[in-house]
């Protein structure tokens, strides 16, 4: 490139339009800062999620808090599913009060501070507190951090699949030493240490993200649908209006951790029936926009049933890395949280495989649905891949053969997870791109909280069951996809 068109280059992205700007492994350059912020959230949020299971249901001489397993489970899985239906709210706020660019700094602050209270607070007292504080916090950021990654993008850029994998791997950088560092605090200091090592790493991310924030396009600090000043007191009232009511029924017990899983799945998904009825019946969004909508139904749906098995590595594999694997290695036992750590090794290997499969490819890769059916698929499989190892015992199972396990599950979620990110920027209508975005999230929060309410009917004792039903089920989901992935593109209009 000659000295002119760097001069070029530099003066397009000054003004907002990074489309043509390569500077970070062939991507535009913002994607550096968005990397690192979100490296660092995801190492405070796997970082804590990797010891909230067992802190639920270790005993107090353990450090824990004595919960029944069936419980705990279910309350890591509400917690899962409420991170993202708080994409919706975080969606709502970025594209009508704050812009993207505001909510995702603001939601990183609360998330830190739930981490703060998780590490400071003892107790369910801390527990509660601090849930609630990294679901909305979290909620918030992840879907304005999607959102701004595809405004780096023109609609036809090729690169976009490969911009959200090398972006996924930021994510799965933070995912692989949350786990390892948390958990080595946890078995060697305490519980509450490891916590406060998770709220540590936001704060180093929202540092990172105060020195890059500028960077960002112009159209990160847009609202693409801004909300009349005068409607303002009514949204807060309606805000401390449900904070009131959440309390009545948390304090009357008609909500528990029994079944706060069943509650969040409800309420998830009349939340997506409501958005969906919402964006297609909006008089702002095109014939085409509103055919992309209807494809995007199908993705949904596969989307959900995907990670109702693949967010059980954060209930039923915990369970499992317990009670069924063998992790001694030379007389030592490892904790069980360094086992999350597996599936980000595959992703840190592997997204930059995927990246480069997908520039090759190009136009030539195969489309949206069939990678989304082959990704659904692949996670059946792999719970499949568990039935061998039924008679192993209490801490009987190989680390090989969960290693092999999770290798297939990354696989899969290669095949659907960055692909979603990516194509719920492509099919929003350009009133709604934040909130579709918030869509995808809300498939993953059917399936996180159903990972937890299935989770009670896992047995350690009798497996075969359990793993072979869901696995098949899975396996079935993607086979139809990928049998009406022809309709479905062509309702995607154009875009594959």
């Amino acid at each position: 490139m000659s000295s002119l068109d760097k001069g070029g280059q530099k003066d397009a992205v000054a003004a907002g339009d990074t489309t043509q700007d390569s500077g970070f492994f062939g991507q535009p350059r913002p994607l550096a800062t968005l990397f690192g912020v979100e490296t660092w959230e995801r190492f405070s949020f796997y970082g804590m999620q990797g010891i909230l299971l067992i802190y639920l249901y270790y005993s107090a001489a353990r450090g824990g808090l004595g919960l029944d397993q069936t419980t705990a489970a279910a309350i890591v899985g509400a917690y899962g599913g409420g991170v993202y239906l708080a994409t919706v709210l975080g969606a709502w706020v970025a594209d009508r009060m704050l812009s993207s660019e505001r909510t995702l700094f603001i939601s990183a602050v609360v998330v830190m501070c739930g981490h703060i209270a998780l590490a400071l607070i003892p107790g369910f007292a801390g527990v509660g507190f601090g849930l609630v504080l990294i679901a909305l916090g979290s909620g918030g950021l992840k879907a304005t951090a999607t959102s701004i990654v595809g405004t780096l993008y023109s609609p036809d850029d090729t690169r976009r699949d490969a911009g959200f994998s090398l972006y996924y791997l930021g994510v799965n950088l933070g995912a692989f030493f949350g786990p390892l560092l948390t958990g080595l605090l946890q078995s060697t200091v305490g519980f509450h240490i490891g916590f406060g090592l998770a709220a540590v790493g936001m704060a180093a991310g929202l540092v990172q993200y105060s020195f890059g924030r500028t960077r960002l396009p112009d159209a990160a600090r847009q609202l693409p649908n801004p909300l009349p000043r005068q409607r303002y007191p009514l949204v807060i009232a309606v805000a401390v209006a449900g904070i009131a009511a959440i309390a009545i029924l948390v304090l009357s017990g008609l909500i528990n951790a029994g079944n706060l899983a069943v509650i969040v799945i409800v309420i998830t998904a009349l939340a997506a029936i409501a958005y969906f009825i919402v964006i297609l019946s909006s008089a702002a969004i095109t014939a085409d926009e509103r055919s992309r909508v209807y494809a995007f139904i199908p993705l949904f749906l596969a989307s959900a049933a995907f990670w109702s098995i693949y967010q059980q590595q954060f209930t039923v594999l915990t369970i499992y890395s317990d009670q069924r694997l063998n992790r001694q290695i030379f007389g030592w036992e490892f904790p069980v949280s360094w086992v999350q750590s597996i599936n980000p090794i595959f992703i840190i290997i592997l997204s930059g495989v995927f990246a480069v499969l997908w520039t090759k490819l190009g136009r030539r890769q195969p489309s949206t649905p069939v990678k989304f059916g082959l990704g659904t698929l692949g996670v059946g499989v792999g719970f499949l891949l568990f039935l061998p190892f039924l008679g192993t015992g209490r801490n009987g199972t190989p680390v090989l053969a969960l290693v092999l396990i999770l290798f297939v599950f990354t696989i899969a979620e290669l095949l659907l997870s960055p692909i979603g990110l990516s194509v719920s920027t492509k099919l929003a209508p350009e009133r709604f791109r934040t909130q579709m975005v918030a869509l995808f999230f809300l498939s993953v929060a059917i399936g996180s909280a159903a990972s937890g309410q299935l989770a009670a009917l896992y047995d350690p004792t009798n497996e075969g069951p359990y793993f072979g039903i869901l696995g098949a089920i899975a396996i079935a989901i993607g086979v139809v996809l990928i049998l009406i992935s022809r309709p479905v593109l062509k309702l995607m209009r154009g875009v594959s």
